[in-house]
């Protein structure tokens, strides 16, 4: 083969390596460090999305954050910059995906964070125009747990939450959603994710009388209030916030943490959900897909934040790819824009519905209440 026979093939594999360009994802979770209860079943997840979409071959990238800010933050530059990715799937904690937000931005690369805090995608501005997220505001899981405490004839509540972004944004929600119910927060402290005692924040707290007490944390350090609670003798009513729906608290709790009541995903009691509950399908699809891959009883609703930023993501690339092809920074953009057009999917957590001012979409199909019974969920009609 000549010079000029050589020179025309490798353009033609040029070509057609463009045409048949790979879609590539970026994943930061918390597979280590105190979130690492939340993180691994979002990285479990990852593992079953879809390895084609609309066509194209999709290649996952997934690093570990270890839940500090720092490495969140250097994950996501390197995923830009050095893999470039289409779109970025994490964090797992508010802290860390709130840290995200200017890279991603700068990068204009879509972001789907698997964090709770509304301050993800709220107020919206040029920056969180890329950002979306998939689990339900504090707001929305605040208001379900003020009506339950309101419906229990509760009056004095005290909190005690993370001394970070995911404590302040739950206080701050908290505290609208109890004045609209008329509930009064007579006590509030804070501790850290990895602090190993919090004997006088409850002594604090306890000191106070309140009739209940919320704890704003995620993952098993939040069992660590609860388990002193109840050493030092309250009696009270105790709820949790969702970011403790896996089965590590429950492992962790133990007997201390029967008869909590926290908000969930419907996914958490798929089976128990009534047949016409409008996520009750797409919730089941998810528990069949994470247990025939990690086994009976192994799902929780993290990993399934993670599922829904994948279905965001199969929604999204078909749309985009009737406009750039992956790798360019203009389907980079068509990405986004077809993630703030989605309509009425059905994801494991509710049914999403985005717009240029709602980058999370979802609304009260989103939320049930739950009670924890002998180390196992109940369903609360």
């Amino acid at each position: 083969m000549n010079i000029k026979h050589l020179i025309a093939a490798a353009a033609a594999a040029l070509v057609a390596g463009s045409a048949l360009a790979d879609i590539t994802v970026g994943v930061t979770v918390s597979a280590t460090g105190p979130a690492a209860s939340l993180g691994i079943p979002e990285k479990n997840t990852v593992a079953l999305m879809p390895k084609t979409i609309g066509g194209e071959k999709v290649n996952y990238i997934v690093l570990d954050d270890a839940s500090d800010t720092t490495a969140a933050v250097a994950n996501t530059r390197k995923l830009l910059t050095e893999h470039k990715v289409d779109i970025i799937l994490g964090s797992t904690t508010t802290p860390n995906s709130l840290a995200m937000i200017d890279a991603v931005s700068e990068g204009k690369t879509p972001m789907i964070s698997m964090a709770a805090s509304a301050r993800i995608v709220e107020p919206m501005d040029d920056k969180r125009k890329w950002v979306f997220k998939t689990p339900q505001n504090d707001i929305m899981m605040s208001l379900a747990i003020a009506e339950h405490m309101a419906n229990a004839g509760v009056k004095t509540v005290a909190f005690i939450g993370f001394a970070d972004a995911y404590g302040e944004g739950w206080f701050q929600e908290f505290g609208k959603a109890a004045g609209l119910k008329r509930l009064n927060v007579v006590a509030s402290e804070r501790y850290a994710r990895n602090d190993t005692s919090v004997t006088g924040q409850v002594l604090k707290l306890m000191t106070a009388k309140p009739d209940a007490i919320l704890i704003a944390g995620s993952g098993t350090p939040a069992a660590l209030p609860q388990k002193t609670l109840k050493e030092r003798g309250y009696t009270g009513k105790i709820y949790q916030t969702h970011g403790v729906a896996n089965a590590d608290f429950l492992r962790v709790g133990g007997k201390d943490v029967d008869g909590t009541i926290l908000p969930s995903g419907g996914v958490l009691v798929a089976e128990q959900l009534p047949a016409n509950h409008p996520v009750k399908k797409s919730a089941m699809a998810y528990v069949a897909a994470y247990e025939a891959a990690y086994g009976k009883g192994t799902v929780s609703t993290f990993g399934a934040h993670a599922w829904d930023t994948g279905l965001l993501m199969q929604a999204a690339v078909p749309v985009a790819l009737k406009k750039a092809k992956p790798g360019t920074p203009e389907f980079r953009a068509a990405l986004r824009d077809a993630l703030e057009q989605t309509k009425e999917l059905a994801g494991a957590h509710g049914i999403f519905n985005m717009s240029p001012k709602d980058h999370l979409g979802l609304d009260q199909r989103a939320r049930v209440m739950v009670r924890i019974e002998n180390g196992t969920w109940k369903y609360v009609p």
